[in-house]
């Protein structure tokens, strides 16, 4: 029996946060030993950090579940949107902590995505431009993405001496 609609997509943002691919590291493996004072390394002013794109894709993830789900804006763990200055308080502790959100956020949204059904792939939720499937890939792809910048930081942050 060939895979559903929603399996398959399941299976897209699983490669692209944690489970095994082709393509390198995903998200969750970028950052998997990572040491708190390198994810707080920046390779500029001004420029964000790894710890910052962590709780960035794990805001967009609470984003599109929020709109696959209907629900009101505001509910996100941590106060604000989009870019979250980090670290706040420097620690491994502090660092495990958004890991474990941004674990979280991904968990939130499987289940909000393992519930939808084929049908609900073309609509667009209320207050989306985009359809339930453009959300659910263009995440994926956001994982990937971010998963790319992290490998990037991280040689730049030992080419510095970190």
């Amino acid at each position: 029996m060939p895979d559903s609609e929603i399996t398959i997509l399941l299976r897209l943002i699983d490669q692209a946060f944690d489970h095994q691919s082709w393509h390198g590291p995903n998200l969750r493996g970028s950052v998997r030993g990572l040491d708190y004072q390198v994810a707080a390394w920046r390779p500029a002013p001004a420029r964000h950090n790894i710890w910052e794109i962590v709780v960035h894709a794990a805001y967009w993830k609470y984003a599109v579940r929020r709109r696959l789900l209907a629900l009101k804006r505001g509910s996100f763990p941590l106060k604000g949107s989009n870019w979250f200055v980090r670290p706040v308080l420097s620690s491994a502790e502090a660092w495990q902590a958004d890991l474990r959100l941004l674990s979280e956020m991904h968990q939130e949204l499987r289940a909000a995505v393992a519930d939808l059904t084929a049908a609900d792939l073309a609509r667009k939720r209320k207050g989306s431009k985009f359809r339930t499937l453009d959300l659910i890939t263009g995440i994926a792809a956001h994982d990937v993405y971010h998963a790319g910048q992290i490998q990037i930081l991280k040689r730049l942050a030992a080419q510095s001496g970190r």
